[in-house]
């Protein structure tokens, strides 16, 4: 038998506040306050500094010396520089589904997630699913380093989406880009799910920059 994994404290709390980044309950450029926090979570200062670490190695979060931690907030060259890390990751996640067993199973999963965003009723909901669909794509590759790289630049993209949902109209939302990288597993056209993937990374810059 596999010994159980437990989760260290520093963990707990690094995901907590990584969550609630993601949620929007930690806005752009809020400061942190480590004893609101310690309180919150019923820790010592210890655990949390380590937890909140770790969000900072990630770029989540910025020390400005004499002023404290605060949330990252999306500038236009941040959100080009996260994209290209996106790309990254996605791409070589794509290759792999390609190259394994069942590409066409894969693709049926990602299109699961493409019929529930084309129901979907509110924008905040399409964006949750559209997040949905690239973490189940580099999931699905089967890569737990090209995850956990996956996991940073996915929350700085809900920072990013958040931020925009008030000028976005929900007929506006890419399902089709979407459906058509599903489709492109589906037929096992390797090259095809490459081409789809840049475009709409391009795209998504180009909306998120306004240029």
């Amino acid at each position: 038998m596999e010994p159980l994994l437990q989760e260290s404290t520093p963990s707990i709390i690094a995901e907590r506040v990584r969550q609630a980044i993601a949620k929007g309950d930690l806005p752009p450029g809020s400061q942190l306050g480590e004893a609101e926090l310690a309180r919150e979570f019923g820790v010592s200062r210890g655990p949390l500094r380590e937890g909140l670490q770790r969000l900072t190695a990630e770029g989540l979060l910025i020390s400005i010396r004499n002023r404290g931690l605060f949330v990252i907030e999306m500038t236009a060259d941040r959100v080009r520089d996260m994209y290209v890390a996106r790309q990254a990751v996605e791409r070589a996640a794509a290759e792999q589904i390609h190259l394994g067993d069942d590409a066409t199973a894969a693709g049926r999963q990602l299109l699961d997630v493409v019929e529930e965003m084309a129901e979907a009723k509110t924008v905040r909901d399409v964006g949750e699913l559209d997040i949905t669909f690239h973490d189940r794509l580099v999931t699905l590759a089967g890569s737990p380093r090209l995850s956990r790289m996956h996991l940073t630049l996915l929350t700085e993209t809900q920072i990013c989406i958040r931020a925009l949902e008030p000028t976005y109209a929900l007929e506006d939302v890419r399902v089709e880009e979407h459906r058509e990288i599903a489709q492109s597993f589906i037929a096992g056209k390797r090259a095809l799910t490459d081409r789809l993937l840049v475009a709409h990374m391009k795209d998504a810059v180009r909306r998120l920059t306004r240029g």
